[in-house]
């Protein structure tokens, strides 16, 4: 298949580039997913892990490694890995969200319980550590230990600010920064600590996928209010009906009147919500044109991680990593 840019996404481009590497990544998957005792945990990770998905993360570990001219077996446990964090994140944080659907299927949490999601997800997080430990290498396990309590920590705060009309712009780039961010950054920057690659390579590694994590999640947030549910396998506003301050909602409330910050203290804060409100939700949004300066900051940041690639190795995969990072936030058109 060619590796044309023009012909195929990018991250498609990447999956024939790495098809034998992601190969062996999902065998490993498959092989550490097992359970003798437990039967319930590969039917719950397969379901989730078989409704598809572009396995994003784990093949920015892999590009990043190759890209650094990485050529041992450790790489395929680090995508592994970080898969397995996604996963356990997914699980858990449907059930938090009280989710029915997930890439446009019933969640695990509806079709089994919130026990098994949770339980499920800590097995995951288990299995992720004994993946990082076999690579013998203390940078990979400090980065992706750090990675995964950061992550907990952005849900955690989450909880608190996503109904606090007080969250500024800076506190959502931190939540941001937290669920999305640090396991993409985690990820790219262990392909090249892997690979034994420079401190300056590894930091713009670092860099790209932080900024590209918060364009993605920019992004998403974005689709919540004007996306396909076809293609984003959710309901136009799911976030504002769980009462989730996300990046449109937040512009819009900086600049309320005091009849306006009303209703958004009603429906919010206080979760009274009632027919029509999403309407005037958007029309609040359309009022202060929050949508257009909300996907303007993702193109800022989509900018940001195809800055950091310029400092990388020439190599095919650094034109295929910018234009992912175009990708991400090409979907808001």
């Amino acid at each position: 298949m060619s590796l044309d840019h023009a012909a195929s996404k990018p991250h498609e481009a990447l999956a024939v580039l790495l098809r034998d590497d992601m190969d062996a990544v999902n065998t490993l998957i498959e092989e550490r997913m097992a359970s003798k005792h437990a039967p319930r945990i590969p039917e719950v990770t397969a379901h989730l892990v078989g409704a598809g998905g572009k396995r994003l993360r784990p093949m920015l570990t892999l590009a990043a490694a190759k890209l650094c001219g990485y050529d041992g077996p450790y790489h395929v446990h680090l995508a592994a890995t970080v898969e397995f964090i996604h996963t356990a994140t997914l699980l858990h944080d449907d059930v938090v969200d009280e989710s029915e659907q997930r890439r446009g299927r019933p969640t695990a949490n509806l079709l089994w319980d919130n026990k098994s999601s949770v339980l499920v997800g800590d097995y995951l997080f288990s299995r992720s550590f004994q993946l990082m430990t076999e690579t013998n290498n203390i940078d990979v396990l400090r980065i992706l230990s750090n990675a995964s309590a950061t992550i907990a920590e952005g849900e955690v705060l989450q909880l608190t600010a996503a109904t606090d009309l007080s969250t500024n712009e800076d506190i959502y780039l931190q939540v941001v920064r937290g669920k999305t961010a640090a396991l993409f950054s985690a990820a790219t920057e262990v392909g090249g600590v892997i690979a034994g690659a420079s401190a300056d390579d590894v930091q713009a590694l670092f860099d790209y996928g932080d900024a590209l994590g918060i364009a993605f999640q920019i992004a998403d947030d974005l689709l919540d209010y004007q996306g396909d549910s076809a293609q984003t396998g959710k309901n136009v506003g799911d976030d504002f009906r769980e009462r989730k301050l996300t990046l449109p909602v937040i512009k819009a409330v900086a600049q309320a009147s005091d009849e306006e910050r009303s209703f958004w203290e009603r429906t919010i804060e206080k979760g009274r919500q009632e027919d029509g409100d999403l309407d005037h939700a958007l029309a609040l949004m359309d009022k202060y044109n929050t949508l257009s300066r909300t996907r303007d900051d993702a193109l800022a940041w989509a900018e940001k991680a195809k800055d950091a690639v310029k400092k990388l190795p020439d190599h095919e995969i650094r034109g295929l990593l910018s234009d992912t990072a175009d990708y991400v936030v090409a979907r808001m058109n």
